[in-house]
Formats: structure tokens, C-alpha cells, sequence
């Protein structure tokens, strides 16, 4: 299995969308106003959102955006008026972080963690 696509809600999609393309993803379906896809820049994963009239108060949702020139990247995003909630930072895990949330309150986590992120020291090596 292959985990390349994730969906999340949002009250308003079009204002959901402007802030997504503002991080660099690449609208590739628009159905506005209830539905939008994107590709990201790298790899081959795509990202959705689609319309909800409510949104539960503990969605739990985080998502995770690798870039592997994460301060350039952050830099970039707050010239164009992005606020994070945490600047980048050398994480215990051996990751980059940097957090921010979007426009309906959804955690957002950019960073890099390059071979970490699938092969860190502690991997649990199955036979």
C-alpha cells in the first residue's frame, strides 16, 4: 500500500484553495466551491479539500509537507503574509520543523527530515 492522497474538510473551500496554492501545491481539479485537488510540487502524492457546512472543534488533523529547504521555503511564505505559529526548529526526532495552520484551523507541519523520516537510528528492523 501506498499512502498518496489525503482529504480534509473546510468551510470555505475557495479561501482553502488561495491559502494551498500560496504554499506552492498545484490545483490540478477545481470544483469550486465544494471540492478542489492539488498535486505537490515533489513527489506524487495529491491533497483535496472538500466543502463542509461545519467542522468538528477537535479534528486532530495535522499534515505534514516535506521541503527540503524548509527556512527558504518558510522565508518565501512570510513575505507573502503566511504567519507560523512556531518558527523552524531542530526537533528530538532528528526533523526540521516549522508549524503554522491554515485558514480553518488545521495544524500544518513543514519540514525536513531526509533519511530520517523513513530510517531513523531507532527503526524497528522487521525480518
Amino acid at each position: 500500500m501506498n499512502l498518496n492522497q489525503v482529504t480534509i474538510a473546510s468551510k470555505d473551500v475557495a479561501k482553502a484553495t488561495a491559502f494551498y496554492k500560496q504554499l506552492g501545491l498545484r490545483l490540478i481539479v477545481d470544483a469550486l466551491p465544494r471540492y478542489v485537488r492539488f498535486e505537490c510540487p515533489d513527489g506524487d502524492a495529491t491533497f483535496s479539500i472538500h466543502h463542509t457546512d461545519t467542522l468538528s472543534p477537535n479534528n486532530n488533523i495535522t499534515l505534514y509537507f516535506e521541503d527540503e529547504n524548509l527556512d527558504a521555503t518558510v522565508e518565501k511564505l512570510q513575505a507573502k503574509g503566511i504567519q507560523f505559529t512556531n518558527l523552524p526548529e531542530d526537533k528530538p526526532w532528528n526533523w526540521r520543523e516549522a508549524q503554522l495552520k491554515d485558514v480553518d484551523g488545521h495544524q500544518l507541519i513543514l519540514f525536513k527530515a531526509g533519511n530520517n523520516r523513513k530510517n531513523p537510528p531507532w527503526r524497528i528492523h522487521n525480518s
